[in-house]
């Protein structure tokens, strides 16, 4: 007569085994999902300076979709973030990905109304930018001399090319100082702000 003991570890040491193995191919799956998640649907980001202030403050977590410009368009007054253009050169040490929201779409003209500081200007209209607080319309400024597309003269935007700006004009390096971005920078579009949670807000 077999042992009782011997008989229980015997049927279940293949179920335990069969449990382990599920367990990992379970694991796996879901790394490889969020892998594919992270690398193609969404990602977030962390708010390191305050050039978007005061939509995005330092220590914000925002949430980016990187599915939206594969179904529509990029469109004004989106928040964007994209990977850091070459000819940007602003001080500090630099980051690998930015954010700014776009204000100039493709072949399109801007400026500003007063030459070097006023509101901004697309194909000869003013720009009704309610993404800023009052205090701040109107005090949009030029960038550094010389440079095209510095706003202080019209300035055509290429096709396929971006002009984004920081909300917080006076303090973001951005289209102004460095010029517009191609489309094949975006990485996609911010639709959430999920930290802090007090905080939480859909874009």
């Amino acid at each position: 007569m077999a042992d009782p003991s011997e008989s229980t570890v015997a049927e279940g040491t293949p179920k335990r085994s069969h449990w382990l193995r599920e367990t990992a191919v379970v694991v796996v799956v879901a790394l490889v999902a969020a892998l594919l998640l992270r690398a193609f649907v969404v990602q977030t980001f962390f708010i390191p300076s305050g050039s978007m202030e005061p939509t995005l403050n330092i220590g914000d977590r925002i949430l980016v979709n990187k599915l939206s410009y594969h179904l529509h368009g990029v469109d004004r007054g989106n928040i964007v973030v994209f990977r850091r253009p070459a000819d940007e050169n602003c001080g500090g040490e630099p980051v690998a990905d930015l954010v700014k929201r776009v204000i100039g779409l493709p072949g399109e003209t801007i400026s500003l109304t007063k030459g070097s500081k006023g509101y901004v200007m697309v194909n000869g209209k003013r720009l009704d930018e309610t993404w800023l607080p009052t205090s701040v319309q109107g005090k949009t400024f030029a960038g550094p001399a010389g440079k095209p597309y510095n706003l202080a003269k019209p300035y055509v935007i290429p096709a396929n090319d971006y002009f984004v700006m920081g909300d917080n004009r006076t303090d973001s390096c951005d289209s102004r100082y460095w010029g517009p971005i191609p489309r094949s920078l975006i990485v996609g579009k911010v639709d959430l702000r999920v930290w802090p949670i007090t905080s939480f807000h859909f874009f």
